[in-house]
């Protein structure tokens, strides 16, 4: 699934993914608080978020639900990162995010073991 979220979805996705249901008002009221947006913007992504396809609205209430999942989210976001900057890569990418880190013994261990596992 090519999954495409505006960081302004994203937003409104990390406030509904805790919850299996919540309502559009309660997500307005996270919203307020952590971003600082009005009702008037949360409910615009919102109905964004529905007409994509990635929340679904029930009534009464406008009680939101995710469709998609987190992880679906990372997947289709890290393929695209790595389509378009480095030719469909995961050498290039992993060679670019090692570049400049300073890794621990037991970092390097537990990359190992990671593709070791794969």
């Amino acid at each position: 699934m090519d999954i495409k979220l505006f960081d302004s979805e994203m937003k409104l996705m990390e406030i509904i993914w805790p919850h299996e249901s919540i309502s559009a008002k309660d997500v307005s009221l996270i919203a307020a608080e952590r971003i600082g947006w009005n009702k008037n913007t949360t409910y615009t992504v919102l109905k964004k978020l529905e007409a994509k396809g990635y929340i679904r609205r029930d009534d009464p209430g406008f009680i939101c639900t995710p469709l998609i999942s987190r992880e679906e989210v990372r997947k289709s976001e890290t393929k695209g990162l790595v389509d378009r900057l480095f030719g469909g890569s995961k050498k290039a990418l992993f060679s670019a995010l090692l570049q400049d880190e300073t890794l621990t013994q037991e970092d390097i261990n537990e990359l190992r073991d990671m593709i070791e596992k794969r």
